[in-house]
Formats: C-alpha cells, structure tokens, sequence
C-alpha cells in the first residue's frame, strides 16, 4: 500500500511542476492535459491544462494537476517533508522553496535534528526540510 500525495493546483500545474523540476530535482513521470481525455468537460481555454500528472522527487512520487482551474489554489492543514541526508542539501532545498514563498520557521538546530525548517512555497505548498539524527 502507498500513499500519494495529489496537489490541486487550479491551473497553475505547469508553473508549479517548472519550480519543482528547478527547486528539489523532480523528475516528471507522467502527464496529460485535459485535450487528451476523450470524456473530457474543460471549460474554453482549458484544454492544455493538466489535467493529471506524476512527479519523482527522490524517492517518492507526488501527484498533481490543474484541478478545476477555479483560481487560487488552497493547502490546507498538510505539509510535504523532505529529509535529507545533510545541512548542506538542507540550505540547499530550503533556500529554493523559499525563492517568492514564505519562510515559516528557518533552519535551525533542534532537539530532533541537527537542522530542521518550514516554508510554504509560492504556491503555497507547506514543506519541511529535515535532516535526521545520526543513530
């Protein structure tokens, strides 16, 4: 079993897979546009959206789409955490994220980590950025 996270990002999925492509290395796997569904009821204009697409981000598998590109995009109560191996890729990852976002905490040392942040992207996205403890 596998849970996936899927982002609604009301017809702003291209801009946002471009950033995640640039900011944390994602590699897209999978997309189709509205167009390419024969069932397909976009609305005028909408037919390049995304309609469903797959991105690789290290070892893990994010989903997203245009949703009903009804405008602002809301992320709500979730956060995405990405933990890596060192401070170095820590800086690295957050200082990208952070690029027209929203720092929430910065990096910083904790009890649990040896640097430990949150941002919410210019999409909105929450993320934190973690390093686990050596054992």
């Amino acid at each position: 079993m596998t849970i996936q996270p899927y982002l609604s990002f009301e017809g702003r999925c291209e801009e946002a897979i471009e950033f995640y492509k640039s900011a944390v290395g994602a590699e897209v796997t999978a997309l189709m546009r509205f167009k390419e569904c024969p069932e397909s009821q976009c609305g005028p204009g909408q037919e390049d959206k995304v309609m469903h697409s797959a991105l690789r981000i290290g070892d893990s598998e994010v989903l997203a789409s245009d949703g009903m590109c009804m405008g602002e995009a809301s992320f709500k109560g979730i956060a995405l955490t990405l933990s890596v191996p060192d401070e170095a890729s820590a800086n690295r990852y957050f200082d990208a994220l952070a690029n027209d976002g929203n720092v929430q905490m910065p990096l910083t040392k904790t009890f649990f980590s040896p640097s430990f942040g949150m941002v919410a992207d210019r999409f909105g996205v929450s993320w934190m950025i973690i390093v686990a403890q050596a054992s």
